[in-house]
């Protein structure tokens, strides 16, 4: 006989798994990540004797096994390959130490954002804007004075800061690279 269980008992668990398998997933994406940069900097590179790289404003990135890394921070796609498009943002230090949310259409794009923000970020984590009628129960409701990102599909490729929220809007198939787009500029790499 199946035992009962109750609609708030089952979004308890459904959200603990949830948490639980986003937590291994940025802990495998960082641990590669530092893995491959000791490995470099012991200079046991494997079978790349010449990792391909790319310099961007003084900035040089290496690609390693399909990822550009630059000092620790990972990207899928490296500054030349990303669209010039963007307003003014604030930059990496505005994040430093205090808790970024993030509410996203794309995991790929969601999950680069957790293993570079998770660096220099107190915590980084899912939640829902205020007012949002596409809300997922259980996650915890901010506003945009708080360090928000929302990344969702348009028609129009955008990166756009409004208060503490930013938005990263663009075509499926270009999310990603507005997401590393928004790193780039936050970092300083991209103007």
């Amino acid at each position: 006989m199946k035992r009962l269980v109750s609609k708030e008992e089952r979004e308890r668990l459904r959200k603990k798994n949830r948490v639980t398998v986003g937590i291994i997933l940025v802990f495998l994406m960082v641990a590669s990540t530092l893995g491959f940069a000791i490995q470099d900097n012991l200079g046991n590179s494997g079978s790349v004797e010449n990792p391909e790289k790319v310099t961007y404003n003084g900035f040089e990135f290496s690609s390693t096994n399909g990822f550009w890394v630059f000092q620790n921070f990972v990207f899928r796609y490296n500054p030349k390959e990303v669209p010039d498009v963007g307003d003014v943002l604030k930059n990496i230090d505005e994040y430093r130490g205090k808790p970024v949310y993030i509410q996203s259409e794309d995991k790929v794009a969601e999950a680069e954002l957790y293993v570079n923000l998770a660096q220099v970020a107190e915590r980084v984590q899912e939640a829902c804007l205020e007012n949002d009628s596409a809300c997922v129960e259980g996650l915890p409701i901010k506003t945009c004075s708080d360090n928000f990102i929302i990344i969702r599909e348009s028609e129009n490729q955008r990166i756009s800061q409004v208060d503490g929220c930013v938005y990263i809007e663009g075509k499926k198939e270009d999310i990603v690279k507005l997401t590393d787009q928004f790193l780039f500029k936050i970092l300083g790499i991209k103007e």
